[in-house]
């Protein structure tokens, strides 16, 4: 007979449907490989998600030279990959961290390793996260979708991760819910993003009302990208010459709707965070 593996707990979650397994690690004793993670991830041999969370707290973080007693949020990306932050992940760390009395809301200050995000829970069941300041370059790249020959000019965006933005307004043509995302866009000049991208494409709504879908550095086509909806807001607002602040976007995603608030050096993010399962995983020696 095989080895019966390594058995640990774990608990599923998404936020606008961007899903993640959480993993309560409060000592910093597993040690997760890039393999482990692609497991896990795998939505027919593992659980099933977007990435892995888990919970540690910072002072057994290698990453983390802050304050000691916050809980770390380690996040990996579908393929095993480091990321640098996620917020739709933080919802649901935060939520994850009330449900199980590892900490009390309104405001949770989470580690990351874009710094701390403050999270609060508001009086709708909704969380709100302080993701910091988005900065838009105005030197804009070309992406290309798989199966087209259109060249979209994309707003990079910095969000503590890097993206770029491509509007498809001036191509009414081109039907957003159609693009092919099953491959990775591509984009030019390549040295512009030598780590890769998390690419959005976007369409107005209507007034600071946006829809969007996201390829994911790392994960692929996602139902939801938290750091994405931010990135395409604040270059929603670049685009329309929008200056006002604070100000607020409607974000609609494949899995649901977020709002996205642009203040002069702060940008918060609000939408749900659901807790679905919660088990017991056996990751394969």
């Amino acid at each position: 007979m095989g080895s019966p593996g390594r058995s640990i707990d774990f608990a599923k979650g998404h936020g606008t449907e961007n899903d993640f397994v959480i993993i309560p690690d409060p000592q910093g004793l597993l040690k997760l490989s890039e393999e482990d993670v692609a497991f896990i991830c795998d939505r027919r041999a593992g659980i099933g998600a977007d990435g892995v969370l888990r919970v540690v707290r910072a002072e057994f973080e290698a990453d983390w030279d802050g304050d000691p007693g916050l809980w770390f949020m380690d996040y990996r990306n579908h393929d095993g990959s480091v990321a640098e932050m996620c917020g739709n992940g933080v919802r649901v760390f935060a939520r994850y961290l009330i449900e199980n009395g590892l900490a009390e809301g309104p405001v949770i200050d989470i580690a990351t390793r874009d710094g701390v995000k403050p999270t609060e829970v508001l009086e709708d069941g909704r969380y709100r996260v302080a993701m910091g300041p988005v900065t838009v370059d105005p030197a804009r790249v070309a992406v290309r979708p798989v199966g087209t020959p259109l060249l979209f000019d994309a707003w990079p965006a910095d969000v503590g991760n890097p993206h770029a933005v491509a509007f498809l307004d001036d191509h009414r043509e081109v039907d957003l819910d159609a693009l092919d995302l099953g491959s990775a866009p591509t984009w030019s000049p390549l040295s512009r993003f030598p780590d890769g991208v998390n690419l959005e494409f976007v369409r107005t709504v209507g007034p600071r009302h946006i829809a969007m879908r996201v390829f994911e550095r790392g994960s692929g086509e996602t139902r939801s990208c938290g750091t994405g909806t931010c990135a395409a807001a604040a270059a929603a607002a670049v685009r329309a010459g929008d200056s006002a602040r604070p100000v607020s976007y409607r974000v609609d995603v494949p899995g649901g709707t977020v709002e996205v608030e642009l203040h002069h050096q702060q940008t918060y993010l609000t939408g749900p965070a659901v807790i679905i399962a919660h088990g017991q995983l056996i990751l394969p020696d």
